[in-house]
């Protein structure tokens, strides 16, 4: 039997929702598909932090998982790069 591939991503920490919870930003250029220009976009999850490592502006890897609510289906692997101190 094949193990299943976790769909894992890079993601900017934009915001903290509440205990366990954060909001992460991926961003991304496309080119528009007429005038060739390119153009930012923006993804934004709702991701559980279990144990509540990441603040603000940190870059954190997530990995689809079990839904955890509504709008939580993503889960925090580990925090790549804290964001720099003020």
């Amino acid at each position: 039997m094949q193990e299943k591939k976790v769909k894992t991503e890079k993601a900017v920490v934009v915001g903290r929702i509440g205990n366990k919870s954060i909001k992460v930003a991926i961003d991304y250029i496309i080119r528009h598909p007429k005038y060739g220009k390119y153009i930012k976009r923006r993804t934004t999850f709702s991701v559980h932090d279990e144990l509540n490592t990441a603040s603000v502006g940190d870059i954190v890897e997530i990995a689809q998982s079990r839904p955890y609510s509504r709008t939580k289906a993503w889960r925090v692997v580990g925090v790549l790069q804290k964001a720099a101190e003020k």
